[in-house]
């Protein structure tokens, strides 16, 4: 089975944009990755906010917590194919949450999921960003 992720594997020098396949609604224009253990530890810890339009993938993971953090965040749990397994939206500060089955962690700015209009069973794609979007 094809990863969602290979874009970004590819070619991890390469902007990318994250893109709802449904809708064709981007949800993110910068996408950051955690992908070693090091960095899927860190996650989003020790930053003030997320900015909009940008989104940290963390690949494996089921699970993930909010503790230490300072804003809430959007998250989307998703098979290796993109397809959407199940959504948090605003997750405070101090929480936990995880689905089981899924292969990587979407985190977003809280409310990014309800603007792009991402429900479970959407499929998420990776694309090369293209210059002046």
């Amino acid at each position: 089975m094809r990863s969602f992720l290979e874009p970004l594997l590819r070619s991890p020098e390469l902007p990318q944009c994250l893109e709802n396949s449904r809708n064709a609604r981007v949800l993110a224009r910068e996408v950051m990755s955690a992908f070693d253990s090091e960095s899927r530890r860190r996650g989003l810890l020790g930053r003030a906010s997320l900015p909009e339009g940008s989104a940290l993938i963390i690949a494996p993971c089921s699970a993930v917590h909010t503790f230490f953090m300072r804003f809430a965040i959007d998250v989307a749990f998703v098979t290796k194919d993109g397809r959407v397994l199940k959504i948090r939206q605003a997750v405070p500060p101090w929480r936990m949450t995880a689905a089981l089955r899924a292969f990587a962690v979407i985190e977003l700015p809280a409310g990014a999921l309800h603007h792009a209009d991402t429900i479970v069973g959407d499929t998420l794609r990776l694309s090369t960003r293209q210059l002046g979007l």
